[in-house]
């Protein structure tokens, strides 16, 4: 499926992007998970890669940070001389209501979800075009299509990385590279622990959460040639929420 490609999945250690790592390594991909501070989560998620006969390594750095990125995507490509398949996975939440949101809760989000796409893709796209092959995906989020009260910043970064998406697939079709993304709804993460059921069963018309690993599975797909057809597409993950 994805045998000897580098795979780099930022915000790797946890959640759905845990899944992703580990869907991608069982594929048969070298998964590099980026962390930026939980040291312990993300040795953990290279433990399960291994001890599912996977290889990989970690890389921390955090995306909003420009110079510290691209410092550690140059030494990523100094050792393994390519990356195969980029997951822009990492993102944030700061909720609060927009009249009371602070500058600092809208640029935090901003600067990771949106800002931080542009400081991890850019660098891997100028190997991608040299190589002339490439899959890039990127974690949007059903938010960035319904709107929800106290996400005004979240809702915007990620209808960004969504039009972003659009745009440089059309760029770079003709050279190899795909580029797509997923937009899960409400996943059983750290964050949908406390969702009220009943609230659940009136806005999912399947009535539950979705699990990381049906994320994760649809990552997979589009990162093989069974998807070689498919660029600059948004692929919904949610229950029947939109």
């Amino acid at each position: 499926m994805l045998p000897g490609q580098i795979a780099l999945v930022t915000g790797g250690s946890r959640g759905i992007g845990r899944a992703i790592c580990l869907e991608l390594a069982q594929a048969g991909a070298y998964v590099v998970v980026n962390y930026r501070s939980n040291r312990e989560a993300a040795e953990e998620t290279l433990e399960l890669i291994c001890r599912n006969g996977g290889r990989g390594e970690n890389i921390c750095f955090d995306v909003s940070d420009p110079t510290a990125t691209e410092e550690k995507i140059d030494d990523l490509l100094a050792r393994h001389n390519s990356i195969d398949i980029l997951i822009n996975n990492a993102g944030e939440t700061a909720d609060s209501l927009f009249v009371l949101m602070s500058r600092e809760e809208w640029t935090k989000v901003i600067n990771t979800s949106l800002h931080g796409f542009y400081n991890v893709t850019r660098p891997v796209l100028k190997k991608m075009v040299t190589q002339k092959r490439g899959n890039i995906i990127a974690l949007s989020s059903v938010s960035a299509r319904i709107s929800h009260r106290g996400q005004a910043n979240y809702s915007a970064a990620k209808a960004g990385i969504e039009g972003a998406c659009r745009s440089l697939a059309s760029e770079v079709a003709r050279l190899g590279i795909r580029v797509n993304v997923v937009a899960p709804g409400l996943i059983a993460t750290d964050m949908t622990l406390d969702f009220p059921a009943d609230m659940l069963k009136q806005i999912v018309p399947m009535g539950r959460v979705g699990l990381p690993e049906e994320v994760a599975k649809v990552v997979r797909f589009l990162c093989t040639d069974e998807s070689s057809y498919i660029t600059g597409q948004v692929i919904s993950v949610n229950g029947g929420m939109i």
